[in-house]
């Protein structure tokens, strides 16, 4: 039997054994997706971190939807945003320091906290040796190996006392931005034979600063001010997200820190998580070609409405960046991004696309409430902003999602610390339900 036809055959086979009727998980009372028949997640664990709300409870049952907040350790992550462009200043070390230990550092500690993550930023040369060998078509997957050919490099790996860990997690999120820098520089030499360029970070600079130094060299203060609070924006977003509640899963078992951040790593990277700005950006530049006026309303409503139909574009019936599990009047983070996009269009004379994309997050949310015929409302989520804006700052779109990461690895360190730190840890293992019924064991001869 040839390889291909047995591959073909094995297929086959799963079609038929991994059906499920969707009316067994009614009867089963099964939580799909961890989530609950309102919509809202399944409780499993406790958490001092990140705090998302979307809604309230009723005292009377069900749930009110109420416009979108996110806190870091209590704060309102609006308050720590619309500081720092007050005060413009660069913030992400800043919401680095509150995740890991729960406390708003003074100017003193903060200045030694900087330090420390300036003196992390650098890699060892095996690390450097390692990301031309490990060169690909995806920087996420090269963040991965990165990540656990640092257990090679740790000299006390598996070791999850609180100083070991946090250790650790100053390491990674200080290292974080070299590695991406120089995956990209090396993916864009080896597969668009453009000049392969290795900068080594400036201690003087921020993280935000010192990324866009190290990947194009040139930026100015506007781009890295908006780079920092899209950093701080994506930094955490409580402990049900899919790569946070992968790390949590595997830091249970007890495993060492880069085993647990190479499986958030490997959640993120998925389309319908971390990868969904991608999926904007394409699809924001397929609406730029195809809608002849920029300001119709009738235009764009019947655009959308043939997308919701599956009628154009990639024929999903999906409006990327519209819609999120927790948020529905507003996502803060899109909110707040918004705010950033405005100033940023300015200054890059694109103010006629960002016009348009307001106008496309507008009709996308009033297309699907009446494409869906209910009054629940849905609201456009960081993705929907987040694309245009590492456009505007000159990103390329291999690493949108590497930056997601860059940002996200405050909150998993953090998460993983908290789920280490339980006074009675236990394994994180749900249940699953088997339904097949008991099968008689046929001897091989006898099979056909």
């Amino acid at each position: 039997m040839k390889k291909e036809y047995l591959i073909y055959k094995l297929s086959e086979s799963v079609k038929k054994t991994s059906r499920i009727d969707n009316e067994l998980f009614t009867k089963y009372n099964v939580k799909r997706g961890l989530r609950n028949e309102d919509g809202s997640g399944v409780l499993v664990g406790l958490t001092q971190i990140g705090n998302v709300v979307g809604y309230e409870r009723l005292p009377e049952g069900g749930l009110k939807a109420i416009p979108g907040k996110l806190f870091y350790r209590g704060y309102d992550v609006e308050d720590i945003v619309h500081a720092l462009i007050r005060e413009k200043r660069f913030g992400f070390e800043e919401v680095a320091y509150l995740m890991l230990s729960g406390e708003l550092p003074d100017r003193d500690r903060l200045a030694q906290f900087r330090q420390v993550i300036a003196d992390h930023t650098p890699l060892e040369q095996k690390t450097k040796m390692n990301i031309i060998d490990l060169e690909g078509q995806n920087i996420m997957n090269i963040l991965a190996r990165c990540v656990l050919e640092m257990y090679n490099f740790d000299a006390n790996p598996d070791d999850t006392s609180p100083d070991n860990l946090m250790r650790q997690s100053i390491d990674l999120i200080s290292k974080f931005p070299t590695i991406i820098a120089y995956a990209y520089n090396i993916y864009r030499h080896s597969t668009q034979g453009r000049s392969l360029h290795i900068r080594h970070p400036n201690e003087s600079l921020s993280i935000a600063e010192n990324f866009l130094f190290m990947l194009k060299k040139e930026f100015t203060a506007l781009e890295a001010r908006t780079l920092d609070l899209l950093l701080v924006l994506q930094a955490e977003h409580g402990g049900g997200n899919n790569s946070t509640f992968s790390v949590r899963v595997t830091s249970s078992t007890g495993t060492d820190t880069y085993s647990a951040i190479a499986a958030g790593i490997g959640s993120l990277k998925g389309p319908l998580h971390g990868g969904a700005n991608i999926q904007v950006t394409d699809m924001f530049a397929h609406l730029k070609d195809n809608i002849r006026d920029w300001t119709s309303i009738p235009e764009i409503d019947a655009y959308y409405m043939r997308m919701l139909n599956k009628d154009a574009y990639d024929k999903s019936g999906l409006i990327y960046g519209i819609g999120h599990a927790v948020y529905t009047i507003s996502d803060p983070r899109a909110v707040l991004l918004k705010e950033l996009a405005s100033d940023l269009a300015l200054e890059k004379n694109r103010c006629e696309e960002f016009a348009f994309l307001e106008l496309l997050e507008e009709r996308a949310i009033e297309c699907f409430a009446n494409f869906k015929g209910t009054k629940k409302r849905v609201s456009s989520n960081i993705d929907f902003y987040s694309g245009f804006v590492y456009e505007m700052i000159g990103l390329p779109k291999e690493i949108y999602t590497p930056l997601f990461a860059m940002s996200r690895i405050v909150g998993w360190t953090a998460h993983r610390i908290e789920e280490l730190n339980f006074k009675s840890k236990r394994i994180i293992r749900p249940a699953y339900r088997n339904i097949l019924d008991d099968q008689t064991y046929v001897p091989i001869d006898d099979r056909h």
